[in-house]
């Protein structure tokens, strides 16, 4: 089932896509809206106690930002990708700009805002757990406006990929998507006024752990899932850290266990498990399958330090799904 394809056709295919035409040519396979930002990674033996000195264990500085690691990943695994939003000037817009080049995202798309310093953050990840928290501050001049969405740009790709933090920008960009049939899909995080507009445009939804219930104010995540998908999403999905990732689509749900593997930093893991989702909506998959790969990527990620460093390639994620030593699902969704 898990044989990779040449993608030479670059048409989404996922079992569970219907009503999409894709039989017009499109440059880049997936286009994604939202952030960017350098992100300065510290690696501590444990959360320092107020007003006390602590030595770090290790550092790294990497490029982050939800959209933009997103398109990192996306390229990665074969796909071909473009990233729209704002940078600011200085050393920190111009290292995050140059992350995305390097990887060969095309930033066309992205508009440097004169005087704005680029959004950057500090994130402490302790040594034991991988877990990680994050110090960050972004300029309000990086805001992206409706009216500063490039449509040539959202329209040259296949899916669109939102993160929702400019929520308003990312309406019209779905908006755009839409009137071009193509699959929007969108990393729920934040809320705010726009995000139940948002979510009526979207064809997938997957949210953070939190997501559902802070959204529909319901603390049965089954049922949460099932009042999002009828706000339009097809599918309506969660991703639960090591417990791994439900969804519901059509009436039923899917669930995929996580993988066991040693975590060192989980830093970007929900950004690049959307990744991989997308790259799996190429594939002749059905559901679990998609989140089963989705599961795998964001696994490998977190052996390594940063949202991006230990990103995988298709190759080593089918090595790791083969060998399918997946966590015990101690949730009560089941």
């Amino acid at each position: 089932m898990f044989q990779e394809k040449t993608l030479k056709d670059r048409r989404p295919r996922a079992h569970f896509l219907t009503g999409f035409d894709f039989s017009s040519p499109k440059p880049f396979d997936v286009v994604g809206l939202g952030l960017n930002a350098v992100d300065n990674l510290c690696v501590v033996p444990h959360f320092p106690r107020y007003d006390s000195k602590l030595r770090m264990l290790d550092f790294s500085r990497q490029g982050g930002g939800q959209a933009a690691t997103a398109m990192v990943a996306c390229q990665r695994l074969g796909l071909t990708t473009r990233y729209v939003g704002k940078s600011g000037e200085g050393e920190f817009g111009h290292y995050s700009r140059r992350s995305l080049e390097e990887e060969k995202v095309d930033i066309q798309g992205v508009k440097i805002v004169a005087g704005a310093r680029n959004q950057f953050a500090f994130i402490l990840i302790d040594q034991t757990t991988g877990e990680r928290t994050i110090i960050w501050d972004r300029d309000q001049r990086l805001v992206m406006l409706p009216g500063e969405v490039p449509r040539d740009i959202i329209c040259s790709a296949k899916v669109l990929l939102i993160d929702g933090h400019d929520s308003a920008a990312a309406v019209q960009a779905a908006r755009y998507a839409k009137g071009e049939e193509m699959v929007v899909v969108m990393d729920a995080e934040r809320i705010s006024e726009e995000t139940a507009e948002l979510v009526s445009l979207v064809d997938v939804v997957i949210g953070e752990k939190h997501f559902p219930e802070r959204f529909t104010g319901s603390d049965d995540i089954k049922g949460a899932l099932k009042e999002i998908a009828n706000r339009g999403p097809h599918v309506a999905g969660v991703t639960l850290g090591n417990e791994g990732a439900l969804a519901y689509c059509e009436g039923q749900f899917y669930y995929s266990p996580a993988y066991q593997v040693s975590c060192r930093d989980t830093t970007g893991a929900g950004d690049v498990f959307h990744a991989a989702f997308v790259r799996s909506l190429f594939e002749d998959w059905d559901l679990n399958s998609c989140l089963d790969f989705s599961n795998a990527v964001a696994a490998l990620k977190c052996q390594k330090l940063g949202g991006r460093a230990g990103i995988p390639c298709f190759d080593e994620v089918m090595e790791l799904m083969e060998q399918d030593k997946r966590l015990p699902c101690k949730g009560s969704f089941l």
